[in-house]
């Protein structure tokens, strides 16, 4: 499994020391790991994993006993279930510790942290500042849904209580931590969907999160990569409308005028600060 994610499809394939082992199982799994991440090609793609949250006895574990055992060879730590800054300063000051001793550059390891509580919504801007090492801050609907005694099914999939809301039930969460990421110059990723046999649906959920402004999505299973990565990249159309944005936006200027209009629509700086987006995009 270890060996198909790193060759995978996806941005990103990290490998998890929370949810998925058992806490018998977290030892093994911690010299597995490491040894993954020595031994494998990872195709051009980071090596992260995911430790427990902060208040578990395995969190410091997770790190030390990974870290070092990779040599390394560590590019990204996710840590879930951050309630405050204080969970992100813990890790961050642990990495360089770790870092020091391994004569590795101080801040060279990078975090992602996880958006999944009540709490961690409440201090989601506090926490997105709280590291000059962040990447990025990650939705998780699941606890994030049991924190809020959501009534939910499988994680990330709509069911009856869906119908009975009039509106989308995470979307204040999803915004929240949308701008919060965004102040703070960092990515936001929406968190899994749990049904992998259900294509229509994972579909209608990434478009909910790309229609705000999310970067990706989690994905639990590799049939998920294909339509994951489609619906986050920008499409043939959108590139060819924001290339036109900049040329029209450029010819105005050469003209001496500070907006054009294409098509009936007026384009000025902000038009042309979106298109620029849509084709940052596109190299990434």
């Amino acid at each position: 499994m270890i060996e198909k994610g790193a060759g995978s499809e996806a941005d990103l394939a990290f490998l998890d020391l929370e949810d998925a082992v058992a806490p018998a199982e977290r030892p093994a799994a911690r010299a597995n790991i490491a040894r993954a991440f020595r031994e494998l090609d990872w195709w051009g793609k980071r090596r992260a994993f995911r430790i427990n949250e902060t208040r578990s006895p395995d969190c410091h574990r997770d790190l030390i006993e990974v870290i070092s055992g990779a040599q390394g060879l560590v590019d990204l730590v996710i840590v879930p279930k951050v309630d405050a800054p204080d969970d992100v300063v813990f890790v961050d000051r642990l990495l360089a510790q770790l870092e020091g001793r391994l004569g590795l550059d101080v801040g060279s390891i990078d975090i992602e942290a996880q958006i999944e509580t009540a709490a961690g919504l409440a201090n989601c801007e506090a926490i997105a500042a709280a590291s000059p090492r962040f990447e990025a801050l990650v939705f998780g609907p699941g606890d994030f849904a049991a924190s809020l005694r959501m009534p939910v099914g499988a994680i990330g999939v709509a069911n009856e209580w869906d119908a009975a809301y009039p509106g989308h039930r995470l979307h204040y969460a999803l915004s929240r931590i949308l701008v919060a990421a965004r102040a703070n110059g960092l990515r936001a990723i929406d968190g899994p969907y749990a049904d992998f046999r259900d294509p229509a649906g994972l579909r209608r959920s990434c478009e909910i999160a790309r229609a705000l402004g999310y970067d990706g999505k989690w994905c639990i299973h590799p049939a998920q990569i294909e339509i994951v990565n489609e619906v986050f990249s920008p499409s043939e159309a959108e590139l060819a409308a924001a290339r036109a944005v900049v040329e029209a936006y450029d010819a105005a200027l050469a003209s001496g005028r500070g907006a054009a209009r294409m098509e009936g629509t007026m384009i000025d700086a902000a038009s042309l600060r979106m298109a620029r987006r849509t084709l940052g995009l596109d190299r990434q």
